[in-house]
């Protein structure tokens, strides 16, 4: 299935297009677009900027303009607020994503998300050229997102249905049975019943059934039974012999 394509226009900053390339690649995205780049192409601040995400950089295409970036794309998102005078479906990036992968499932087509150059943005002839506007739900009192901010929040969303392999997760040890955890229960009434914590007599029953429900509640795997009974045994005053291994 065809990725999207990220087109930025005019961008300024080599710096900025390599943020923009490392986001990118972080969620999946590794085809770059640049219309009429400020600086030129290649741009020597660009590699540190996108730690690593090189063959992004390196496979970039330029254009002249916006029109033959987009010539190949049949959805075409113009990342903005809504311009005055043009009229455009108004879509989330989540909205987009889904848009897009119907296309490319439907069709075979790809897709564009443009992003404008990063003090300006998009002017409107740019955004009269795109199917939909994408914007997002934002402090309007502080609608200041970065260049690299803005193709996360698509690429993150495109990204949710390209089955990217997620961070290892520990595996879950299975709880401890019933008999270990009654078994570091007795040892903790065992270690404070000397401390008189169970007085007054009238209030012992109550007192170790809420400890009971307190240690009953984290759900308590084997191993961690076995080391809070080593942390009593040793508050206890029962403490290991020297090189001895645990």
């Amino acid at each position: 299935m065809k990725q999207p394509v990220i087109v930025l226009v005019r961008p300024q900053l080599g710096e900025n297009i390599g943020k923009a390339a490392r986001a990118m690649l972080n969620f999946g995205l590794t085809e770059m677009r640049l219309v009429s780049p400020r600086d030129g192409w290649p741009n020597p601040s660009a590699g540190p900027a996108a730690a690593g995400a090189d063959d992004v950089l390196e496979n970039a295409e330029v254009f002249e303009t916006l029109a033959e970036a987009v010539h190949d794309c049949a959805n075409v998102y113009a990342t903005t607020v809504r311009k005055r005078g043009v009229t455009k479906p108004v879509v989330t990036p989540e909205e987009a994503a889904r848009e897009v992968y119907a296309t490319a499932q439907n069709t075979g087509a790809r897709s564009a998300y443009v992003f404008g150059p990063e003090r300006s943005g998009l002017e409107t002839d740019d955004v009269a050229l795109a199917r939909a506007i994408l914007t997002v739900p934002i402090n309007p009192e502080f609608a200041s997102l970065n260049l690299a901010q803005a193709v996360i929040l698509c690429a993150y969303e495109w990204s949710k249905g390209a089955n990217l392999a997620q961070p290892t997760v520990e595996d879950l040890l299975p709880p401890a049975p019933q008999d270990e955890l009654e078994g570091m229960i007795s040892q903790f009434e065992k270690v404070l019943e000397p401390t008189r914590y169970f007085y007054p007599e009238s209030r012992a029953a109550a007192t170790r059934r809420t400890l009971r429900n307190m240690l009953t509640k984290p759900g308590w795997n084997s191993l961690e039974v076995r080391t809070m009974r080593g942390v009593l045994s040793a508050l206890g005053g029962n403490r290991r012999p020297k090189n001895t291994e645990a």
